[in-house]
């Protein structure tokens, strides 16, 4: 696997636990969401998902500015 796309991974990983992070503490001091579990699941992973294709396409960019 090649550093640019572990890096990009990695933040998927972080946008995916953000995300339940978030979750978690709105639960915890607001109430339910009105959704299952299944389906913060899978909005985790859509997210993960999109952060990850975000790092990998703009991590190019910003390298080449002189910006990582």
């Amino acid at each position: 696997m090649s550093p640019r796309a572990r890096s990009a991974a990695l933040w998927g990983l972080v946008g995916t636990l953000s995300f339940l992070v978030l979750v978690q503490g709105y639960r915890l001091l607001v109430g339910s969401l009105g959704v299952g579990f299944g389906a913060t699941a899978g909005v985790a992973v859509l997210v993960g998902l999109v952060v990850t294709a975000a790092a990998y396409a703009t991590e190019h960019r910003l390298n080449a500015k002189g910006r990582t």
